[in-house]
């Protein structure tokens, strides 16, 4: 009898994992055939002509005449997620996310060790404008499943906004994001895909990166309700790869008035570009 209920949760895990494994590769295809192609291919430091000079600073700072526009980007990362929404249940998680960046979007597919043989999978994506929240026990046991609203894309798009750091040609003028100055050292982007459109705080540290992305109010999954909250990423670390200086490191918190809770920290294990032509 042992053996038999043994052999029955493998034969489940396995199909738990091949059934995640499927729905992963449709949201991949459904991602790539939304793509557009870009026009402009290549950075000209021209194109920085009265943008706000924090703004010019970074680009000259990360980027070098002639660098190839970033068309989609295969990144692997490994950290830890808060799994409380009061306390700190920090667990571990490895990830492999998927981008393009015309038309903008990515698949986040992520795997939290919540305990010793319990793995949550979780999808997190934006696909040909909408935004998408998958989260599954073994890839079998549905625990969120949040879709097609006004709201999750704008929560998506900001996401990939804030992770443009990683893809930084991505935040150029010419590939249509609109930069207004703030002061010296921030300055607020812009972006536009199809209906929605989302802007962000974009801080600069002494060196002229990116320390860290704000949002005034992106929707916080509560009880399956979206709450529009305060929401901030910090970047560090920065590294080159494939000519373009980007952070390895970094976290994501929700700011409450009391200040901010941290639910991800994560570095990037591999990433590999593919750039237009």
């Amino acid at each position: 009898m042992i053996l038999f209920v043994a052999a029955i949760i493998a034969v489940a895990l396995v199909y738990g994992s091949l059934r995640w494994q499927s729905v992963t590769k449709t949201m991949h295809a459904k991602l790539e055939a939304a793509q557009f192609p870009i026009e402009s291919t290549r950075y000209d430091s021209k194109e920085l002509d009265g943008l706000p000079a924090p703004v010019q600073r970074y680009f000259r700072t990360v980027l070098t005449d002639g660098q190839p526009v970033v068309s989609a980007v295969t990144i692997e990362h490994i950290g830890t997620f808060n799994m409380s929404e009061t306390g700190e249940q920090w667990r571990p998680f490895t990830s492999i996310q998927r981008v393009i960046t015309k038309r903008q979007g990515f698949v986040w597919d992520g795997r939290i060790k919540i305990m010793p043989g319990l793995t949550a999978r979780v999808h997190d994506a934006y696909i040909a404008g909408e935004g998408i929240l998958q989260a599954s026990l073994f890839g079998l046991i549905s625990l969120a499943n949040l879709r097609g609203t006004p709201e999750m894309a704008r929560g998506e798009l900001m996401r990939f906004f804030a992770e443009a750091a990683w893809y930084p040609t991505a935040l150029l003028l010419t590939q249509g994001v609109q930069w207004e100055a703030v002061n010296e050292s921030s300055a607020k982007a812009t972006l536009t895909d199809g209906e929605t459109t989302v802007t962000l705080l974009f801080r600069f540290n002494e060196e002229g990166l990116i320390k860290s992305v704000r949002a005034e109010a992106r929707g916080r999954n509560v009880a399956g309700e979206m709450v529009p909250t305060p929401w901030e990423g910090q970047w560090w670390n920065y590294e080159l790869r494939d000519g373009m200086l980007i952070p390895m490191e970094g976290k994501v918190a929700w700011v409450f008035s009391e200040g901010p809770k941290p639910y991800w920290r994560g570095r990037i294990t591999r990433i590999n570009y593919e750039f237009a032509q």
